[in-house]
């Protein structure tokens, strides 16, 4: 299994500990996956999902090589009332979960350099009753 593939099922594992008796303003019941769904192809929300994407490298002296992968995770909620709340609330736990997650072990041995939010999009109340929302990451790793 890939470096890639790894990290993003660490993550996604950082991410299923989001819960209020954890601390966080919302319950995922375990809803994190580590794959691309659609906000229609959703059934149980709230929902996490943790999507691997593109990757640059930066090739140093010595052989050193840093890998800067992008991760999306992609948020689902829904409320019958107004979803934005419950969107805002779920993005600031993802984020929370993120900012602890900076040296984060993927594999016995390794782990990650940095993790970073870089952009955080969501719909803007387009999907009413549904909210959707994506934090994309930076996550730096030692390539081998």
């Amino acid at each position: 299994m890939s470096s890639r593939t790894k990290i993003v099922e660490a993550l996604t594992s950082q991410l299923k500990n989001i819960s209020i008796s954890n601390g966080y303003a919302t319950d995922l019941y375990g809803s994190v996956l580590s794959k691309n769904k659609f906000w229609d192809e959703v059934n149980q929300f709230p929902t996490i999902c943790v999507v691997g994407g593109q990757e640059e490298r930066e090739y140093l002296p010595s052989g050193f090589t840093w890998g800067l992968y992008g991760v999306t995770v992609k948020v689902y909620v829904k409320d019958g009332d107004d979803p934005a709340p419950k969107l805002e609330d779920l993005i600031s736990d993802v984020e929370k979960v993120l900012s602890n997650s900076i040296r984060l072990e993927y594999q016995t041995g390794r782990c990650t350099a940095d993790v970073k939010v870089v952009s955080i999009r969501t719909d803007e109340g387009l999907l009413s009753p549904y909210g959707v929302g994506e934090v994309n990451v930076s996550v730096q790793y030692q390539v081998l």
